[in-house]
């Protein structure tokens, strides 16, 4: 009896068999998550969005392989010679993401954060300096950059700009909130705003502080070739004046 007992419990399970057991108890544990949302969950489009968010092990596996590969190919654009990078050829750089995908590893968003470049097509003037170009060599797939020039300057104030006070997104439509917040530095107007900025005045970085990011549209027919560079018929890196045509396309 123990014999034949034995060799029941060591019968031959053929492997299209082993698969399809496997795939089954994947779709019944998807099944309970999705039953278990149906009877907890909290309006039809709150169930979709939780169970849409489930993933496989097999997406972490490459979610983390993604971000590990991005890490290294950061690494190796922060090791790119100043000769390459090259010199600012102005005092001020706009900065605009381009992309947001899982596949960014910690690091990388970290950078992106620093920038305030927390969404994608959001953009922020920073000062151009050597400093800076090595920042944005290393989330270079995930930003373009260049050169502004007053009139775009002047556009992306007036139609994007918004005061940050109090951690409030306030518009620019009364001079009195730029007074009590600038006032000391000599700055009580939009025009001083822009003229700060274009030309990055002394107080370069209060204003910066004083503006919060700008939300540009989406252009027509979006980007192509977002993690290209540029120079290689891409989207992505240092444009240097010809990013006044993609902000005109995006303001």
């Amino acid at each position: 009896m123990a014999e034949e007992a034995a060799q029941q419990s060591l019968a031959f399970v053929a492997e299209t068999v082993l698969k399809k057991r496997k795939s089954t108890e994947a779709l019944a544990l998807t099944r309970k998550a999705q039953l278990e949302l149906g009877k907890y969950g909290h309006g039809q489009k709150n169930k979709r969005s939780k169970v849409e968010d489930i993933k496989r092990p097999e997406q972490f596996i490459k979610q983390f392989r993604d971000q590990e590969l991005d890490l290294i190919r950061m690494k190796q654009r922060g090791k790119r010679s100043k000769k390459v990078i090259g010199k600012p050829k102005s005092k001020l750089l706009f900065i605009i993401r381009i992309q947001g995908t899982s596949d960014m590893h910690p690091k990388t968003k970290k950078i992106l954060y620093n920038l305030r470049l927390r969404r994608i097509f959001s953009g922020v003037f920073v000062r151009a300096t050597d400093g800076m170009l090595e920042v944005l060599q290393k989330v270079e797939p995930y930003v373009t950059y260049g050169y502004p020039n007053l009139a775009n300057v002047k556009e992306l104030i007036y139609k994007k700009g918004y005061a940050t006070v109090d951690r409030q997104r306030i518009p620019l439509t009364d001079n009195n909130i730029i007074e009590q917040t600038l006032g000391r530095y000599g700055i009580i107007c939009i025009e001083d705003i822009v003229h700060e900025i274009a030309n990055v005045g002394p107080h370069f970085k209060e204003v910066i502080s004083f503006l919060g990011p700008l939300t540009l549209n989406k252009p027509e027919g979006g980007l192509l070739g977002k993690k290209q560079p540029f120079k290689d018929g891409g989207e992505a890196g240092n444009r240097e004046e010809e990013i006044n045509e993609l902000i005109s396309k995006m303001n």
